[in-house]
């Protein structure tokens, strides 16, 4: 019975995450375990495992996407070390390029099959019998077997076995090519040919265990109940009686519960690549050095010809978008000439310090000591009181006789001096942080004995690395035992970083044992998170906002209200439309629910068990403005995980509605008085503002649409918008589930006067993942504002210490500038091969999505990627002949931007990407012209 215990013991969530289902009484989780205990007794080697890889979009180039990992290099990987541990893996191949080669092409593959090898053809009847609920399915998508994996007679399988291992390409959700089906979905089935692969892996296959990998499949988001699967719940089908483990990354903790919840996964983290700060290039290099010049050489009359040249580099870097330039050649004062290259300076040194996770991870791969050096330099950035230590930032201000905060806040104004101060002590912390490093690390960079190292580098003065490094630098008094404190820390954090068990974890997990649990978010804010390798759970939904994630929420809000009255003319926003993240408000602890808290003026209150279960008003005094109202659209992942914040904030609203207090002051009683008038409904339901999908479906599907370039015009999005989150929470009508109320949300949105979202982690941003784009109402605002005024667009950014709230526009310059047009960024892409490729091309059709639904992308932003991609004859080849596929959508994305009016540009550079177009796509069908 210890075997058992041990499952029984894997907290947080019963039994690995494999929650109860269907009859309450009966637990499904012990089947498993069961199925698990059977195969305690069986060989390794008779043991049978399906990998299963993703493709999406459907395209032969994105077989095998995953968040963050090379995902054939991360099987090959597994597979060699599965191999060693005795799992039979006959026939694997000698590289992991031969691996991809094997899965993507069918040696017999006709013209315009899908390329994929088919390792099963399913006939009808064989269907219907190994899948009891196939007939649920037809509804959707007629008798079997459908137009979707399958030849128009059998149901195909894609994927390769070896020896007793079956890596099969999970297929697609369905939906993406037929806009009209996602407009009208409110809610789907999975298709025909995705429970042909499902049925085939448990019951002809015969798995005894899938292996899900990387971050994410559509499995655990198929449609059913939000929590507690019963047997009618598409997930619960389609895994049937399978041990299901799922390799996630470590930062994504909202969608690994879903997983959890929804299709009963035992996850294992896996780490994000190692981050590397930007840096600068080309014409940013070049501004770099002018400035260098200008400080140097400003009081010996050269000064204005050297600004005149910074002004006009600044203008050929495009960004006179940015910073307010003034014209070239007119005469300005030593003063003003500061303040423009102080504000050039900031610009350039935000670029080049923002952090960007440096081409992918490989499972069992763990970075080396130097690569954990900008990783642990964020660690160091941030004040962690809790603990007792200060940031090396802060301990190096104080000793020139500064407040760190001060140094940030005259940075950001472009104060000369304030910006030099910032770069000098960022360069101190990273030589510091270097130094040290490089002192537990062996000549082959590898971290070995931290402790030892450790214990014999603290306590002996001036011998310690970082107080040698610093004795050069004008920070040379620093505070000896505030580092000593802090260094003590990054030591154990560089022991968590370089540590890894994503292969010991998985072993564990398929010999039914237990996989020890551990936080998911973002190891920079919580280094708990490492090592990977760890059973991701997330945090007490309860217990957010908490005090601490209430004052970061302050200060963004009122940074937020602070530009927003400066670009309207002096007025607040009377309403404001966000976004509410599932994973954002794990790794902040509920920063951006507090700020829709702080917006309407009310603050929450914990019990004595740390549970927020109410909250009370802060007064019109106090606050010191009007009450702002807000559009909450919250995913389907945060509606799922925090149902009792959704609770929280709806009553909050309505409570805020009904106090007696003059409209000018509170903004959310004026419109809801307004709607309750209009739609002859009470004040109460009228105040309706917080929203999502319908109970068991996620997203807009803009997403999906942009993706696969079926849609015709931006009102087609947007009619998706409306259709798919116009879902109220009613705290008024307990279990009643979200109700649809699409006139209320229509006229809530017709008020707002800025939109927002949170970015909280360097590594994702705008144009890296789709979600924010699929939310983000800015055109569709502008549609339903009576005056027809574009909103504004903002973004909040607190990856650093140093939180920012930036226009929407500045973000996805900041976002290319530091990615898709950044060698270092798109050459470490590159360095992984076929799937840097594919990496590259998801930047640029994510950075269309922006114009589709915003319009703030610039014209230079194409033009440059244009610039870089495709008119550089020796990249172009690398692209093509890496991943063809790729390619020709990076391609096709290039002619849609232009098509859709997103991209002015040449009709030479048209009839060229025209021309390449036929060029990849005789390459792709093998004909040789």
């Amino acid at each position: 019975m210890l075997f058992t215990k041990e499952w029984s013991n894997s907290a947080p969530e019963p039994l690995n995450g494999l929650s109860s289902r269907g009859n309450p009484s009966i637990a499904r989780p012990q089947v498993k375990l069961l199925d698990f205990v059977s195969q305690f007794g069986m060989k390794k080697a008779e043991k049978k495992l399906a990998i299963t890889v993703f493709s999406f979009p459907p395209d032969k180039g994105n077989v095998g996407t995953a968040a963050y990992l090379n995902v054939f290099a991360s099987i090959y990987s597994v597979l060699k070390d599965l191999k060693s541990d005795g799992y039979n893996v006959e026939g694997l191949p000698e590289t992991a390029e031969a691996l991809i080669e094997d899965i993507i092409h069918d040696k017999e593959a006709q013209f315009n099959s899908p390329n994929l090898n088919i390792a099963y053809k399913m006939g009808v009847r064989e269907y219907q019998s190994l899948t009891p609920y196939a007939t649920s399915l037809e509804e959707n998508w007629g008798k079997p077997p459908g137009n979707l994996n399958s030849d128009g007679e059998n149901l195909l399988v894609y994927g390769k076995q070896y020896g007793n291992v079956f890596i099969g390409v999970q297929p697609t959700f369905g939906y993406e090519g037929d806009p009209m089906r996602l407009l009208f979905s409110k809610s789907a089935s999975p298709h025909h040919g995705f429970a042909a692969y499902y049925s085939f892996v448990e019951k002809i296959f015969n798995a005894d265990a899938v292996l899900h990998f990387g971050t994410h499949g559509s499995l655990e988001f198929m449609p059913g109940k939000q929590v507690g699967m019963s047997d009618v719940c598409y997930p619960d089908s389609l895994i049937g009686n399978i041990p299901n483990v799922y390799y996630y990354a470590a930062n994504n903790p909202s969608e690994a519960t879903v997983a959890k919840r929804r299709s009963y996964a035992n996850t294992i983290s896996y780490l994000t690549p190692p981050a590397e700060n930007a840096g600068l290039y080309k014409g940013l290099k070049q501004l770099s050095e002018l400035i260098s010049s200008y400080q140097s050489l400003k009081d010996t009359g050269r000064g204005p010809q050297i600004v005149n040249s910074i002004i006009s580099t600044a203008r050929q870097c495009n960004l006179d978008k940015d910073v307010d330039l003034p014209e070239e050649g007119v005469e300005i004062s030593a003063k003003e000439r500061d303040l423009v290259v102080g504000k050039v300076y900031s610009k350039i040194m935000e670029i080049e310090s923002r952090l960007l996770p440096c081409g992918l991870h490989v499972i069992g791969e763990p970075p080396s000591a130097m690569e954990a050096v900008a990783t642990l330099v964020n660690i160091a950035a941030l004040d962690r009181p809790e603990d007792g230590i200060s940031s090396l930032p802060s301990i190096l201000a104080e000793t020139v006789g500064r407040e760190i905060e001060d140094v940030y806040r005259g940075s950001d104004k472009g104060i000369l001096r304030d910006v030099e101060l910032l770069r000098q002590i960022t360069e101190a912390s990273r030589g510091a942080i270097s130094a040290f490093v490089e002192r537990t690390t062996n000549k082959k960079g590898q971290v070995v004995d931290v402790a030892d190292k450790l214990t014999s580098i603290l306590g002996f003065g001036l011998n310690e690395p970082w107080i040698q490094y610093l004795s050069n630098t004008k920070f040379y008094r620093a505070d000896r035992e505030k580092l000593r404190v802090l260094f003590q820390f990054l030591g154990e954090c560089l022991k968590l970083v370089v540590a890894d068990n994503e292969l010991g974890s998985l072993k564990q997990a398929l010999e039914g044992k237990y996989v020890e649990p551990g936080p998911g978010g973002d190891p920079i804010r919580n280094p708990k998170v490492l090592p990977t390798g760890k059973n991701i759970h997330a945090l007490d939904p309860q217990a957010i906002p908490t005090t601490a994630a209430m004052q970061s929420a302050k200060v963004v809000v009122d940074r937020l209200l602070e530009r927003q009255k400066i670009d309207n003319g002096g007025k607040y926003p009377e309403t404001v439309a966000l976004v509410l993240w599932g994973t954002d408000n794990i790794k902040t602890y509920g920063e951006s629910l507090a700020q829709v808290l702080w917006m309407i003026g009310v603050r929450p209150v914990a019990d004595t068990f740390g549970r927020v279960n109410r909250v009370e008003t802060v007064s019109l005094e106090e606050l010191g403005r009007p009450r702002v109202d807000v559009v909450v659209n919250c995913s389907g992942v945060f509606r799922d995980l925090f149902i009792n914040q959704m609770n929280l904030l709806d009553r909050a609203v309505k409570m805020v509605a009904e106090l007696d207090e003059p409209e000018d002051q509170n903004y959310v009683r004026k419109h809801a008085l307004e709607q309750a008038k209009t739609l002859g409904v009470e004040v109460r339901e009228a105040a309706s503002r917080i929203f999502s999908n319908a109970s068991g479906s996620y997203s807009s599907n803009i997403n999906l649409a942009v993706e696969n370039s079926s849609w015709n015009d931006e009102k087609q999005l947007q009619d998706m918008y409306l259709s798919r989150k116009s879902f109220a929470f009613d705290s008024d009508a307990p279990g009643a589930g979200m109700t649809e109320k699409r006139k209320i949300f229509e006229m809530a949105l017709s008020t707002a006067d800025a939109t927002f979202q949170n970015l909280d982690s360097s590594e994702i941003s705008l144009t890296d993942v789709s979600h924010y784009f699929d939310s983000d109402p800015t055109n569709l605002v502008q549609n339903l504002r009576k005056d027809g005024k574009k909103p504004s667009a903002y973004i909040a950014d607190t990856t650093t210490a140093n939180a920012q709230v930036r226009t929407l526009s500045e973000t996805v310059r900041l976002d290319a500038r530091t990615k898709l047009l950044n060698p270092k960024w798109y050459e470490g892409m590159l360095s992984t091969g076929y799937e840097g490729v594919r990496e590259i091309e998801k930047r640029l059709t994510n950075t269309v999505g922006w114009s589709a639904t915003s319009g703030q992308v610039d014209n230079w932003v194409y033009e440059e990627a244009n610039t870089t991609f495709i008119q550089d004859e020796q990249m172009l080849n690398r692209l093509m002949s890496t991943n063809p596929n790729s390619f020709r959508k990076l391609i096709q994305t290039f002619l849609e931007a232009n098509g859709r009016g997103y991209w002015e540009t040449s009709a030479e550079n048209i009839e060229r990407l025209r021309q390449l177009y036929s060029e990849v796509e005789d390459k792709i069908e093998g004909i040789d012209r």
